[in-house]
This record gives structure tokens, C-alpha cells and sequence, in this order.
């Protein structure tokens, strides 16, 4: 996942429809298409490398912030019915 604190390499390039930017040995980013409200981008890399836009990146971490939060209510839930179960049990 992208961190904005690790910027070890940071470059500004400007590219041309059909031309490319290397990574490293074997990651390739082409751009396929330019137009006034954004840019396609083809992506050439292994598949262990994941690919994954910034927003939905930021987007499954909230989502994962979301579930730790609610995995704590889930436990507190089942506690207070086990007790209630344990409580309310005929004798």
C-alpha cells in the first residue's frame, strides 16, 4: 500500500499518448489516451505487484478501520448473551 511518509524516489514526467515509464525492471506504465478530464494509463506489471487506485485504497482502509471497530462491539455483544443465556437459564 502507498505511504505518503515513504517518498524515497519522486519524479514529474511528462508523457505523450503511446509513450511509457519504466519501473524498475519490470513494471511498465503506458498512456493510452489524454483528454481534458483525465488520462488513461495502462499498467504492464507481475502479479504479485498490486494495483489499486489511491481512492479505494484510502477507501478499503476505512473500510478495514470500520470492521476492527466493530469486531470489538461483536464481542461485547456475544459476552452479554452468553451471560444472558447463563442467567436465564431454567433450573
Amino acid at each position: 500500500m502507498w505511504k505518503k511518509e515513504v517518498k524515497e524516489n519522486h519524479v514529474n514526467l511528462r508523457r505523450k499518448k503511446n509513450e511509457s515509464i519504466l519501473i524498475g525492471d519490470n513494471i511498465r506504465l503506458t498512456v493510452i489516451e489524454t483528454a481534458a478530464d483525465g488520462v488513461r494509463i495502462a499498467i504492464d506489471a507481475p502479479k504479485h505487484i498490486s494495483i489499486l487506485r489511491e481512492e479505494l485504497s484510502h477507501a478499503e482502509e476505512a473500510n478495514r478501520s470500520a470492521v476492527a471497530g466493530d469486531s470489538n462491539a461483536i464481542f461485547q455483544l456475544q459476552n452479554g448473551l452468553l451471560k444472558n443465556l447463563a442467567v436465564s437459564k431454567p433450573e
